[in-house]
């Protein structure tokens, strides 16, 4: 079961529209701190809801895309949300255009907090994928302390090796300068998924953005690198991560990175190896101790993987389920 969401902040006398021109009276959104509409998705569980889990999504795409594995967590009573990052599906901005990573940290962290006013004392976990990871990693930096878990898939850690050599990166910062608009491609659906019914969802999805990826917004991806690096030895808060060992879009040199530079006590990396996918096989890993001395509340989780593709690796995530 889906909800709405109040902003907390004043609408315009003229309703702004989403780029598929739907007046945002009429859509669950938020409205950021530069006054940006931004559509979001609530997957609300039938019974009380024992835990707040905020979906990341990634590049290009939607949270819409996020549907069937919310919809899996609501039965195991977990209350999901999220929106479409500024520049993304139903949200404003400028088609993959942000003026500062740090724009879609913040947002997230707006939305979390209007979650946890109105669901006081629960538990909140955070996941992300692919560039959704780079933003939950990011995110839980800024509020250490606040997040009892964090499950990644396929997060964005560290630039391949062969897409950011020192002249390519000089030179994109050079165009950024003075042609910020270039475009340097798009997303090769063949890179996405190795199924056929997946990338025939994705290629066809509306709401996803077909078109090339802008030097500014190339710009933007590796500053969040940087800051990543600088990130990852603050947190101590269990993390779950799962990628395909020949991942051609996120470099899973990233997740090893990840793995070895975090504090945390809890931590584990599952890897696909026959693939750059993290293929049809099921993993169930537990995070213990998420929730100390919270009485009733969840004392942990448990991730169980299944057989539904989810952007660039064809596991998808089926539970994440507290206990």
């Amino acid at each position: 079961m889906k909800t709405g969401h109040s902003s907390r902040m004043p609408e315009e006398s003229s309703p702004k529209r989403s780029p598929q021109n739907i007046p945002y009276k009429d859509l669950p959104h938020i409205i950021n701190a530069d006054g940006q509409h931004l559509f979001c998705r609530y997957w609300k569980p039938a019974t009380a809801a024992r835990a707040l889990v905020f979906i990341a999504h990634g590049a290009g795409e939607h949270c819409g895309r996020y549907d069937d594995l919310a919809q899996r967590l609501t039965e195991l009573n977990l209350f999901v949300f999220a929106h479409d990052h500024v520049g993304h599906g139903q949200s404003e901005g400028d088609r993959m255009v942000v003026s500062d990573f740090h724009v879609f940290i913040r947002d997230s962290l707006q939305h979390i907090d209007l979650m946890k006013k109105d669901h006081p004392g629960l538990p909140v976990f955070i996941l992300g994928h692919s560039m959704g990871g780079a933003i939950s990693i990011l995110t839980a930096s800024e509020r250490l302390g606040d997040f009892s878990g964090m499950v990644l898939i396929s997060p964005l850690v560290v630039a391949s090796p062969e897409v950011a050599t020192p002249i390519k990166v000089f030179a994109a910062k050079v165009l950024n300068l003075v042609l910020p608009n270039l475009s340097l491609g798009s997303i090769d659906p063949n890179a996405v998924s190795r199924n056929k019914k997946e990338m025939e969802s994705y290629t066809s999805d509306p709401l996803v953005y077909h078109g090339g990826m802008k030097v500014s917004f190339v710009i933007q991806l590796m500053n969040a690198i940087a800051r990543i690096e600088r990130a990852l030895p603050k947190l101590t808060l269990p993390v779950l991560v799962l990628h395909g060992s020949s991942d051609k879009l996120c470099d899973i040199r990233g997740s090893y990175l990840l793995m070895d530079t975090v504090q945390s006590q809890d931590k584990t990396l599952k890897v696909s190896f026959f693939s750059w996918f993290l293929g049809y096989w099921p993993v169930s890993v537990g995070l213990s101790g998420l929730c100390e001395g919270c009485g009733g509340r969840p004392q942990g989780l448990t991730l169980v993987g299944g057989c539904t593709p989810l952007g660039h690796l064809d596991m998808k995530v089926l539970a994440i389920q507290v206990h």
